[in-house]
């Protein structure tokens, strides 16, 4: 059975039990408690009452976090001609049909590919090896498009993807422990708002079944999924 160091027991320990948190005290709790040396990415995760089982039920979209998530995003596109020159001058990290080829060598070396749609029948067959990653471009993540300099620019900025899993649950990261609390706490109001908005007409019930904060090492803080109803 594994058992918690003693830097994370006293991070719970720092923690009421059962309590659930405002949001700005539950950032403020999660970077009292980061013990890491490095800067901890600091993460949601929202327990949804859906079904992802039923297509209808998934909940999935895109969100730009007015503060970004500190992380440096590789941003790979998939265009050729003007389109290749555009992302290139937007700052796009790869860019070339050339790295259809190099994924199917193995290469896998970004967070994220955009395309345009020209060129999606050559991703097509990829699907195996991208859609597990989840980097198969999307047209509804807005990875499919021929404004690639707009989502290179969105991307590099803090706009990140996310979708439920087969638990119900959606994850994703909302900044670094470094971040202001005020920061934090404005980019997780904006990703519940988007999971908000992202609700399928077929869920029934209590939709936001919880909401929990934490940084790479730390504890779980829990919020109170009553502010986001």
């Amino acid at each position: 059975m594994r058992t918690h160091g003693k830097h994370y027991r006293a991070a719970v320990g720092t923690l009421e039990p059962r309590k659930l948190y405002p949001p700005r005290d539950a950032v403020e709790r999660v970077k009292a408690a980061a013990y890491a040396k490095f800067d901890e990415s600091v993460d949601v995760a929202v327990r949804l009452g859906v079904d992802p089982k039923h297509a209808d039920q998934v909940v999935r979209g895109t969100v730009s976090l007015p503060n970004g998530t500190g992380k440096k995003v590789r941003v790979l596109v998939i265009a050729q001609g003007e389109k290749a020159k555009e992302a290139e001058a937007a700052g796009a990290d790869f860019v070339g049909v050339e790295y259809v080829q190099k994924i199917k060598d193995g290469w896998l070396d970004t967070d994220v590919i955009v395309a345009t749609p020209d060129v999606m029948g050559q991703l097509g067959p990829l699907g195996k090896v991208l859609g597990p990653r989840g980097l198969m471009p999307n047209p509804k993540a807005g990875t499919v498009t021929m404004d690639v300099a707009r989502a290179v620019k969105e991307l590099k900025a803090g706009k990140i993807e996310f979708r439920v899993d087969k638990s119900g649950i959606v994850h994703a990261p909302i900044g670094k422990k470094s971040f202001s609390a005020d920061a934090l706490a404005e980019n997780l109001q904006t990703f519940m708002e988007a999971i908000v908005r992202a609700k399928p007409a077929a869920a029934k019930g209590h939709y936001i079944r919880s909401v929990t904060v934490s940084s790479t090492m730390g504890p779980g803080v829990p919020l109170d999924p009553a502010v986001f109803a």
